[in-house]
């Protein structure tokens, strides 16, 4: 038995269907890198940002500026300096940074009208001078007071894309020079968005280039597809180092993202500008191509619901054509589905187990399967804990698996080789030799007790 590919494509329709329902009128808030404007695959991905906002949800574009402001100041003789990542100039820069940051925005306004979209430039964000601080005279430089919410829910309503140029005014008409990267932080912090995405070159959170915490799982590319705050926090604590140019704005982006979703933001996305299609692939599938900062509410484990029964028969189905799990009707799953546990992401049942308990000393855990796009993410181990803690809670003495297979992976999580001989009597009489399954038990007394 083998699986069609009518169905696996049908499957990926399903998700696209799934998460367009989803994300109908959520707001999107999209920081784009000046390098990724500067890209050839821009036009790639401003045609993407349209499929997004004819799909319903509702973006708010934010251009990145600084190699047009470098360009600007330097035709002009005019120097500047960073202070943590803050450009400060002087006050005569402002007008050269203020048409920069427009001619930006006039960039992406024009590609999406190639589109036949309508966007809208304007000066929604009300700023104030950063002021002295440390003895530091940040000048020109500034930070968010205020959004107009009314006039950019106006826009958003009524079908428009706003744009933010990195520029904010005082109440008296004075400009600021606000952080592109900042601004769509703040701006998607102040409007609760559903998302915010951050477009950048080569932004890729492998091995290659940081070090990845042990307990995060890996895409089969070797990224880092989602970590919640805690993860980050580990992350973050381990690559504080990083000189590399790229790597410290990854960093700052990480840092950006964390602060964001600690202030409300659903989700912030770190996403590779350099790959053409990370925008929908990101928004309309599983765990997509970038790299997701959430809390710790992303994905959860529950009871499996009777509802839930053709969701997991065609999860299993796969395992069952390859012959790792045995198959199950429908009527079996209507009979067992109250020792079912399954892993929901995004509304969708993407793992299932179920912990069968005998004799009230052994339980087995089986049908254990994991969709294949949230494989590499760590759910089996948790799935195995997480069984483990609830045969604990009825004084199990020790849980078993059947296996034929997967042998290297039970022992990995603690399971050890036992005799066939040591299964329930119940558990024995439907055991195959045929099939010659090998039985891996762990022992909760031992482990209750330390001595595993």
């Amino acid at each position: 038995m083998t699986i069609s590919p009518i169905l696996e494509k049908a499957e990926r329709i399903r998700d696209v269907i799934r998460y367009i329902k989803r994300f109908k009128n959520a707001t999107v808030v999209i920081y784009l890198d000046d390098d990724i404007i500067d890209s050839p695959l821009f036009v790639s991905h401003i045609r993407d940002i349209a499929l997004i906002h004819q799909a319903g949800l509702r973006v708010i574009l934010v251009p990145g500026a600084r190699r047009k402001i470098d360009e600007y100041l330097s035709k002009n003789g005019i120097s500047w300096t960073y202070e943590n990542g803050i450009r400060i100039t002087p006050v005569e820069a402002m007008p050269l940074i203020k048409n920069a940051a427009f001619d930006a925005a006039n960039v992406v306004m024009t590609s999406l009208a190639g589109e036949n979209l309508t966007a809208v430039i304007g000066n929604w964000v009300r700023a104030r001078g950063k002021g002295v601080l440390s003895g530091v005279d940040f000048a020109t430089a500034g930070e968010i007071d205020k959004l107009d919410d009314n006039t950019i829910e106006t826009i958003l309503n009524n079908g428009f894309i706003p744009i933010f140029p990195c520029i904010g005014w005082s109440l008296n008409g004075k400009p600021y020079n606000i952080s592109s990267a900042q601004l769509a932080s703040q701006i998607a912090t102040h409007l609760q968005a559903d998302k915010l995405f951050f477009l950048l070159p080569d932004a890729e959170l492998s091995a290659k280039n940081f070090t990845i915490p042990k307990e995060l799982g890996l895409s089969p590319e070797g990224c880092v597809p989602a970590m919640n705050i805690e993860e980050l926090d580990e992350f973050l604590e381990m690559n504080n180092s990083q000189t590399n140019d790229s790597e410290q704005k990854i960093i700052s982006m990480l840092e950006l993202a964390k602060k964001s979703v600690e202030s409300g933001v659903t989700r912030v996305h770190i996403l590779n500008g350099s790959i053409e299609g990370t925008l929908p692939c990101e928004i309309f599938s599983d765990l997509g191509s970038g790299t997701m900062i959430y809390k710790s509410n992303y994905g959860k484990f529950r009871a499996m619901r009777r509802e839930d029964i053709s969701a997991v028969l065609s999860l299993i189905r796969p395992f069952v054509s390859k012959e790792i799990l045995l198959p199950r009707s429908e009527q079996q799953m209507e009979a067992e589905y109250n020792d079912f546990i399954v892993y929901e992401l995004d509304g969708a049942v993407r793992a299932c187990a179920a912990l069968h308990i005998y004799d009230r000393t052994q339980a087995e855990i089986a049908a254990l399967a994991v969709d294949e796009t949230c494989a590499h993410i760590g759910i089996g181990p948790k799935m195995i804990e997480y069984l483990i803690e609830k045969a604990k809670t009825v004084s199990i003495e020790s849980v078993f698996i059947l296996t034929t297979q997967t042998a290297d992976w039970f022992e990995k999580q603690g399971f050890v080789a036992d005799s066939i001989d040591t299964l329930p009597e119940r558990r024995r009489e439907k055991w195959n030799p045929k099939r010659g399954s090998k039985l891996f038990r762990i022992n909760l007394k031992k482990q209750t007790n330390g001595s595993l």
